[in-house]
């Protein structure tokens, strides 16, 4: 089984080689993620080991996760791999990520792990961390020592670069203090 929820995310990293056939050669079940590329909600499910699909639809009607009129869920699905949307929308979240990314190296802050996701980690003093949450978003990942912590980024379809941009400049700022 695959957790697909940022799979489109990994599926555009810049470093991957790993794309739908090889999941689907390589798993039994993966699920496709929606709301990270845009969707409404939801997720759809996908079954290359077709012998354990059998009986999924009667499993979920009795276990009280069918929707009434589910099925146009799956209009979402099929226009967001038409034409390549899904993936054209995964990339532009990685581009900003590589802005930020790329911005964060040049301001010479430390990453907690190389990534080239859609999630960057950076450890920011404690001080920096707490001022920075005064203007913006973030998950505080932990304390990386006694005066650090790990801070998570997560770029998405609906990020803009002029934020990525603005989110840059206020590090400089912030670091310069």
């Amino acid at each position: 089984f695959l957790d697909g929820a940022r799979m489109g995310y990994g599926l555009c990293a810049e470093h991957t080689d790993v794309t739908l056939p090889v999941i689907a050669q390589n798993t039994d079940v993966f699920y496709i993620g929606g709301t990270k590329v845009g969707a409404l909600f939801g997720e759809a499910v996908v079954f290359p080991n077709q012998a354990l699909a059998e009986d999924f639809r009667y499993i979920i009607k009795q276990k009280g996760g069918m929707l009434a009129k589910g099925r146009f869920l799956g209009i979402q699905f099929l226009e967001l791999f038409r034409d390549g949307l899904y993936f054209e929308i995964s990339k532009h979240a990685i581009e900003m990520a590589m802005i930020l990314k790329h911005g964060v190296q040049t301001l010479g802050i430390p990453f907690f792990m190389e990534s080239d996701t859609n999630q960057q980690f950076l450890i920011l003093p404690e001080e920096k961390i707490r001022a920075l949450r005064e203007e913006y978003s973030f998950a505080y990942i932990q304390p990386y020592d006694e005066n650090s912590g790990v801070i998570r980024f997560c770029t998405s379809w609906a990020t803009k670069e002029c934020d990525v941009r603005k989110l840059l400049e206020d590090l400089e700022k912030l670091m310069a203090q």
